[in-house]
């Protein structure tokens, strides 16, 4: 079974920015593309029919947190994470490696793999990089991702250094393993090598060109957006980009706002996923062509307008800023389901204006009118102060 095909439709003349097309036994996937993040199998407050609605491709599933509930061997039952989720489209796995570094506060790192403490109820769990693909190998995704360790911010250089070689061995192990389970899958599904590093330039180009020639579906770029500055992650994201194949997918992990979006197409990225558009959806604070937006604004009370005049999702469609905040003053549901919609919807938008930017050959001038209009609220604010 062919695992990932991916092609390159179009590259921008004036920058690294690129349009793709990725195919996968559950359809195919436009880059960029931004993947809304179903940590625990749902895309938090929304369905799946409101999820195509917003134009999403591809959603992500988190392997920590569906080991430990409902457990992989439920939903391989159910029919697999598409099954299960009634989600139809393609899916994306990662290891669940940062949140076993996140979220559990006893774990030890060793060759053998990591052992952990649950967050929900205390047992301890060992993850290796085989048990890993046996348990994505189970929920089914079209795209899966090895263990990898996540180094803190900061970290010094001897730490980054042996936690990115450990990394690369963990990722030898896991493409054994993933290959000796080829009969055991239900449908094809590609294997993602990521590449870490912390903020050192030469640890992240070393890890790269040891992942490249472990031969990868596609690559990813993990360990960012953790608190290193705007400039350090460009600088990475360059020097990482020019060591991996062009004919494979670039996938950078975890970021980020708009902004960062914006800057890593043009770094040549073709794919991202962030909980910042339904984390802040949730919490009032809502994406618009202006800029962001905090709902809750007393400016908003008798806004009859909607959340972005320029949008054409359902919240935008049917209900005014004032109603909005309303519900979410009100604490009712509706709100933050409402906001959670819109910044999908914004966010997936992005992506796929960009990807149309490029095959048009117009990326830099949308870039230059995208970001001056994002950025217009802010300054209009600080003109006030």
């Amino acid at each position: 079974m062919a695992s990932l095909e991916f092609n390159l439709l179009a590259l921008d003349p004036a920058s690294n920015a690129r349009a793709g097309r990725m195919k996968t036994a559950h359809g195919d996937i436009r880059t960029p593309v931004f993947m809304p993040v179903g940590t625990q199998a749902t895309v938090k407050t929304l369905t799946p029919e409101e999820l195509e609605a917003a134009g999403a491709q591809i959603i992500l599933g988190n392997t920590y947190h569906l080991f430990l509930r409902p457990g992989h061997a439920l939903i391989r039952k159910m029919g697999g994470l598409h099954g299960f989720m009634n989600w139809r489209r393609p899916l994306l796995t990662d290891s669940g490696g940062y949140q076993v570094f996140s979220l559990s506060d006893l774990k030890s790192i060793g060759e053998e793999g990591v052992t952990f403490q649950s967050h929900i109820d205390g047992t301890r769990h060992l993850f290796t990089p085989e048990l890993v693909m046996d348990v994505e190998t189970a929920l089914g995704a079209d795209i899966i991702a090895p263990l990898d360790e996540c180094p803190p911010y900061p970290c010094d250089y001897r730490y980054a250094k042996d936690s990115a070689a450990l990394t690369v061995r963990w990722a030898a192990r896991s493409r054994k393993r993933f290959d000796e389970l080829e009969g055991e899958r239900a449908h094809a599904q590609a294997l993602f090598g990521i590449v870490q590093g912390s903020v050192y330039v030469d640890l992240r180009v070393d890890c790269a060109r040891s992942l490249v020639d472990q031969e990868f579906d596609a690559y990813a770029i993990g360990g960012m957006s953790i608190g290193e500055p705007k400039s350090t992650m460009g600088e990475l994201i360059d020097a990482t980009v020019e060591h991996l194949p062009e004919d494979r997918p670039r996938y950078l992990m975890g970021a980020g706002t708009p902004d960062d979006l914006v800057d890593a197409v043009g770094r040549g990225i073709d794919m991202f996923d962030c909980v910042i558009p339904t984390r802040e959806g949730r919490n009032g604070a809502l994406y618009t062509r202006r800029g962001r937006i905090n709902i809750y604004n007393a400016r908003f009370r008798d806004d009859a307008g909607p959340i972005d005049p320029s949008c054409s999702c359902y919240a935008c469609r049917t209900f005014s800023r004032s109603y909005i905040r309303h519900l979410y003053r009100a604490g009712e549901i509706l709100g933050p389901r409402m906001g959670t919609l819109h910044n999908i919807h914004f966010y997936v938008g992005l992506a796929s204006e960009m990807g149309e930017a490029v095959l048009e050959g117009r990326f830099g001038a949308w870039r230059s009118s995208f970001l001056t209009a994002y950025h217009s609220e802010k300054e209009r604010k600080e003109r006030a102060q």
